[in-house]
């Protein structure tokens, strides 16, 4: 008789304080987390090296190597998603972990049961795209903007455009739906996994950021004026160009958002 084997989710955390280390892994485990916790991100970033995890949660001031330095390694050797945990409340914080490739920003002191929830839905996303990406050969196509959804890889012709996780998953989302605009809402819904709309800046830092690296190709990202986003072609935008307002795109409208 055949049994189906399930193998549960492993997570690791690194944070110098054990309380939070202890609080974090008590949570998560009781939803059914293998979790195994580390005091510094060294200790984690060796231990990766061999056997890698599901998830990551790092804590960005720590002993040694501060978080932001453990998130650029594991994102060289991984596109695991990383969680950011820091007690300074700062843009800049918020900003570097992000265009890092960290999936998500917590700030100190924070509900563990908001992680858990957070946690869930990023494991929700990731199988559901890797269903999505059951054929290898699946690729998606906007002007000169190609899309691997296997290896998870874009290109504007034949310049590699080295997304992070959240922007290659925000661009894929935006070619897919390229005939209507989508709303902040339902982006963080389909691509962090907020199921409630937040505040939170996570998918205009994001778009901010992808529209730097989409700079040389034919595609444009619109901002749709208190709503979402919409991907346009250079072209179309030259001949019906569109009404609707641009975003505050700067650094003073991001300290006061």
């Amino acid at each position: 008789m055949n049994r189906r084997i399930i193998m549960r989710k492993s997570i690791y955390i690194a944070d110098d304080e054990s309380n939070i280390r202890n609080l974090v892994q008590t949570f998560l485990e009781r939803e059914g987390y293998d979790v195994t916790a580390f005091c510094d991100g060294e200790s984690l970033l060796r231990y990766f090296s061999t056997n890698p995890a599901d998830l990551v949660i790092l804590d960005v001031m720590m002993p040694g190597r501060d978080g932001f330095f453990i998130c650029s390694d594991l994102r060289k050797m991984s596109d695991v998603p990383i969680i950011m945990l820091t007690a300074r409340d700062s843009d800049a914080d918020y900003i570097s972990g992000l265009s890092l490739g960290s999936d998500d920003y917590f700030t100190k002191p924070f509900s563990p049961i908001k992680l858990v929830m957070k946690v869930k839905a990023i494991f929700r996303r990731a199988e559901s795209e890797s269903k999505k990406s059951d054929n290898p050969n699946e690729s998606l196509h906007f002007e000169d903007i190609s899309i691997m959804t296997k290896t998870k890889s874009a290109t504007c012709g034949t310049e590699d455009l080295q997304l992070t996780p959240n922007e290659f998953s925000l661009l894929t989302y935006l070619i897919i739906n390229q005939d209507r605009a989508v709303s902040r809402a339902e982006l963080l819904d389909r691509i962090w996994g907020y199921e409630t709309e937040v505040e939170t800046r996570v998918a205009d830092d994001t778009v901010k950021r992808l529209r730097k690296k989409l700079a040389k190709s034919h595609v444009v990202i619109k901002t749709v004026w208190g709503y979402g986003f919409r991907l346009k072609s250079l072209s179309d935008e030259e001949n019906d160009p569109s009404t609707d307002e641009p975003a505050p795109d700067t650094e003073t409208a991001e300290s006061e958002s």
